[in-house]
């Protein structure tokens, strides 16, 4: 019944995050400089066209009502129509979410494979050589932006003719191979910062682990290496992998923007882009709600999983919440 009540509560906790961010950002993008009828009609327009454009997109309204309205759509999934295109919102989200899903989740499974693999590797091998070249490693990873990475591959790609282009992306309907090579610059370049992170986490929560009485206790009974490490190890630095996966995924949303636009890649992150410099409200709006929702859920996931794994964290984490 503990467990139900906290997660429960939990998820209230989320829930309320989530309404609060809304409020954020229907706020935020309205604060922003310029408006959108002076970037669409121009600074000729009479008053009468620039009334009559608020009233077409329901900007007249009081603002307290244009965001009920909006929030009634998010929930019906009508996310509205661009103020630019006339495009229905949702039909964009719906050919450009499958992109970026792709670049996010191909970017966690490679991330989690060899970030683990790595940081167990470097907690094992302590300070040796093969540790300390293990660290430089990770920290160079960690401190290098992805904007300054991608575009150090992008030069690469073009001046030194390694046989692979930049953007010719292709749909996957189409051409599944030219879409999955297409993607394949903007997944590495996500997945090195990334990776350098999990690894750096998993090492400590490794030889955090490593050194406790538990531990030292099945080393001096003489269990094997890989017992200790099955049965002690796993499962008690797992939790804080975990969290840390939580945090990677809000990296990974604003690097992924990034990558997008570099390699003229059409998902979300270029779509958000041209938005921001039109001022299209529905789009700006439904964008950055839609990568909120994702971190929020994602954290929420992440916690409920790590409290299963450990659930000493609940007895920690739960009291102060």
């Amino acid at each position: 019944m503990p467990v139900v009540l906290w997660s429960l509560r939990r998820i209230g906790v989320a829930f309320i995050t989530l309404i609060g961010v809304s409020v954020l950002i229907f706020a935020s993008v309205r604060l922003m400089p310029g408006d959108y009828t002076d970037l669409v009609l121009g600074p000729l327009a009479t008053d009468e066209q620039r009334a009559q454009a608020a009233a077409d997109f329901g900007l007249d309204a009081p603002v307290i009502v244009q965001y009920l309205r909006w929030m009634s759509g998010v929930f019906t999934g009508d996310l509205g129509y661009s103020f630019v295109s006339g495009v229905s919102v949702s039909e964009e989200f719906a050919a450009r979410m499958p992109v970026t899903a792709t670049i996010a989740l191909v970017t966690i499974i490679v991330t989690l494979v060899l970030g683990v693999f790595l940081g167990f590797f470097a907690a094992l091998r302590g300070n040796g050589s093969s540790g300390a070249a293990g660290r430089l490693a990770s920290a160079i990873g960690i401190s290098v932006p992805e904007f300054l990475l991608a575009g150090l591959v992008v030069f690469a790609v073009s001046t030194l003719g390694l046989g692979i282009s930049v953007g010719q992306f292709a749909p996957f309907s189409e051409d599944p191979g030219r879409f999955f090579a297409s993607l394949a610059l903007p997944i590495a370049v996500l997945s090195v910062g990334a990776t350098a992170v999990v690894a750096r986490n998993t090492r400590d929560a490794v030889m955090n682990v490593l050194v406790e009485p538990h531990v030292q206790a099945s080393v001096a009974r003489g269990e094997s290496p890989w017992f200790i490490i099955r049965h002690h190890v796993l499962r008690n630095a797992a939790a804080p992998v975990l969290t840390v996966v939580g945090s990677l995924v809000a990296v990974l949303l604003g690097g992924t923007v990034i990558v997008e636009f570099i390699f003229d890649v059409p998902g979300m992150g270029s779509y958000l882009e041209t938005a921001l410099g039109r001022r299209d409200y529905a789009i700006i709006q439904a964008a950055v709600m839609l990568a909120a929702t994702v971190f929020i859920v994602t954290s929420l996931v992440v916690d409920l999983v790590a409290n299963a794994v450990d659930p000493r964290l609940r007895l920690t984490g739960g009291g102060k919440r």
